[in-house]
């Protein structure tokens, strides 16, 4: 199930996982959402407007309640990822606050390194263990799109790790909560395997 709040790449990430045979709705119907097995939040934009979103489609209780309570596996995208954090420096409103961190922006003295950060980039898997990388050979390749990343409180909650100028937190997991950084409906087979490993968590 693909939250359709307003803000991502919902075709993309329903087109990949059609690619993978995972059969995938976009809603923001509370119905639809209430039922589903799994859920994917997208995201693309910025930090408040999507808050914004959620909050005018009345979504941010029932994903608590679907996640924290039910404890039905969520896969936050990009912007997604960033919003299962405590806030942002992009913007004021609170995030879901599902993870101990905030997104912080890339500030570079060196004027080499362009914000965003735009393009393939290796990942280096953490926590070898999870089952969201389960498969995966040394540094797999993603494609990113950013200008914020998430700055973890506890190193226990990092999945992977991305060199950007800094060394920064690219995914995270902390029990049934997952967020990616990059986009895999845009990383070609290590996208597919990276949604195929979530659609059989």
């Amino acid at each position: 199930m693909i939250i359709d709040f307003g803000m991502g790449n919902l075709g993309s990430i329903q087109n990949m996982l059609k690619k993978i045979g995972v059969r995938a709705a976009i809603s923001s119907d509370h119905g639809v959402i209430a039922s589903a097995e799994k859920l994917i939040l997208p995201g693309v934009g910025s930090f408040d407007q999507a808050v914004a979103n959620l909050n005018a489609l009345n979504l941010m209780t029932l994903l608590n309640e679907k996640v924290l309570k039910e404890k039905i596996q969520l896969l936050g995208v990009c912007l997604g990822m960033q919003l299962l954090t405590r806030r942002s420096e992009e913007g004021s409103m609170p995030g879901l606050n599902w993870i101990d961190a905030v997104a912080v922006k890339f500030r570079f003295e060196n004027e080499k390194l362009r914000v965003p950060h735009m393009g393939w980039n290796t990942v280096e898997i953490a926590k070898t263990d999870d089952p969201l990388f389960e498969g995966f050979s040394d540094d797999p390749r993603f494609y990113f799109v950013h200008s914020y990343y998430v700055k973890c409180d506890y190193e226990s909650d990092i999945l992977t790790t991305t060199d950007y100028g800094v060394r920064f937190c690219s995914s995270v997991v902390k029990d049934n909560i997952r967020g990616v950084q990059f986009h895999p409906e845009k990383s070609h087979k290590f996208g597919m395997k990276l949604l195929r490993n979530f659609a059989d968590l």
